[in-house]
């Protein structure tokens, strides 16, 4: 599942096969309905393959592997359990944290069903909370199966897309090598040497380079002389210059590095221009048809995009990682905003969306750009990426959502403490993201006008006062003193 210099398809029928067998026997012998089978890995927590936001901790029953409690552990200290897991008339339960959920259920056909008629089922994790609440009502239930055997993860983010891709290179994924060509493209195959190097067809290596350990090196693609590069992917028909240094790096396809670059631990997308003398630090994403540079130092975590973060797409699908159609339909709009040469260099073309951090921002950037906190498609190449926006950008991208779904909100909005219990969720969510505070008023504000909140509601809350430090805070953030006008 390498976006951009390779694809990978995974056939997890074998993964499945044994799973079905069991779920049939059981809905043969079991008076319930069991709607879904989980399949999960062994995997001990704090391994490479675990993401931090796919981490959970599972109760069940020790029989039946029946599900009976199921939560995400991210950002939690403290843990609770329902009562009811213990008094469900099982004479054994394990409470389970060393499972790794590869995102593969076998589903009974109502599952469809339910997900129709249920609106509050928006992803798999609302449909497992969903049916595990109304078990007792409904008779559904959900089971789970544990294999230690085989190889599992889900590319969700840049963190497990470096995880999964660097076990792929380093062969943990055995049958599945790069040399394979499981794609069954032409001319994607490629020759395996030792130290895990991996070289398509039409590679040329200039004098005194020295690929390391773990590189794959895409088809038709040029090296210059006296290079480095290590525990990095290079797309096909790349132009590497002389003198540069790759350090886990991930460089997709038609990327022209110039000499003297070096890139760390980053990502760079197709068509990219790297001038001579650039330097990306650690976390850093240059994404399509960005130019960088000449001579100059991008700090870490600086994302770079053709489009413009302040801009305010028509279509809901388009996100900044836009392919080549898409920007070539934003011509008209990015073609008046100028490049700063401050940002990209004097020759850059590009819009920053993440600049560099300070030391208060630095462990958030990590769980943003490698960690927590972006989503990543890789049914093609790294489609759509979501990462730490600024204020200003988080409202721009927030405010058509709340446009989309206003009819949504008005069918649950209707009675005063509705308004007063959305009222105190929009709070709850703005004290949890500090950086996002700023914004609070102008969602408000949305809100009121979309006619989702009424003006009555909204200062009743706001003369309620605050109740603790943070809400006062919070409050103070938005510029409001003892009045809110709208």
């Amino acid at each position: 599942m390498l976006g951009g210099p390779l694809l990978f398809r995974f056939d997890v029928s074998a993964v499945t096969r044994f799973p079905c067998v069991v779920r049939r026997h059981r809905r043969k012998v079991d008076k319930n309905i069991s709607v879904m089978t989980m399949v999960f890995k062994e995997s001990s927590p704090g391994h490479k393959s675990r993401c931090e936001e796919d981490d959970v901790i599972v109760a069940m029953d020790s029989k039946s592997k029946r599900v009976l409690h199921y939560q995400k552990t991210q950002g939690l200290k403290k843990l609770q359990f329902p009562m009811n897991i213990f008094q469900h008339g099982s004479d054994e339960f394990e409470i389970r944290h060393d499972l790794l959920d590869c995102h593969i259920s076998i589903c009974s056909p109502q599952v469809a069903e339910l997900f129709t008629d249920n609106f509050d089922y928006q992803t798999r994790n609302d449909f497992v909370r969903g049916i595990l609440v109304n078990e007792e009502i409904l008779g559904n239930q959900i089971h789970l199966y544990v294999t230690n055997e085989g190889y599992g993860a889900r590319v969700s983010n840049l963190q497990m897309y470096d995880s999964v891709s660097s076990d792929l290179v380093r062969r943990w994924v055995y049958p599945l090598t790069p040399e394979a060509n499981f794609t069954d493209q032409r001319g994607q195959g490629c020759a395996h040497s030792r130290h895990n190097v991996y070289r398509g067809a039409g590679v040329s290596l200039g004098h005194g380079s020295q690929m390391e350990e773990n590189v794959l090196i895409g088809r038709d693609t040029s090296i210059g002389a006296n290079c480095h590069i290590s525990n990095s992917i290079i797309g096909n028909y790349c132009t590497i210059g002389d003198n540069v240094v790759l350090d886990r790096a991930y460089i997709w396809n038609n990327v022209h590095i110039s000499n003297k670059v070096k890139i760390h631990q980053s990502v760079v997308c197709d068509g990219v221009l790297v001038k001579e003398a650039v330097l990306l630090n650690k976390q850093c994403v240059l994404a399509y048809n960005v130019v960088i540079g000449p001579n100059m130092s991008l700090p870490e975590g600086t994302v770079v995009s053709m489009h413009h973060p302040e801009e305010e797409e028509d279509d809901d699908d388009d996100e900044f990682l836009s392919d080549d159609q898409v920007v070539g339909n934003s011509k008209d709009k990015t073609k008046q905003k100028a490049f700063n040469p401050a940002e990209v260099g004097s020759e850059g073309k590009g819009y920053i969306w993440k600049a560099s951090l300070d030391e208060a921002e630095d462990e958030e950037l990590a769980q943003c750009i490698w960690g927590k906190g972006c989503y990543m498609d890789s049914s093609a190449s790294l489609g759509m990426v979501y990462f730490s926006l600024s204020s200003s950008q988080y409202t721009v991208l927030l405010l058509p959502l709340l446009k989309k779904w206003s009819p949504v909100f008005k069918n649950y909005i209707k009675r005063a403490q509705d308004h007063l219990d959305c009222l105190s969720a929009v709070e709850e969510l703005f004290l949890e993201q500090e950086t996002h505070q700023t914004a609070m008023v102008k969602v408000l504000m949305n809100m009121y006008q979309l006619e989702i909140l009424e003006e009555d509601a909204i200062l009743k809350w706001f003369s309620a006062g605050a109740t603790t430090d943070k809400s006062r805070q919070l409050r103070k953030n938005q510029g409001v003193g003892t009045t809110l006008k709208i």
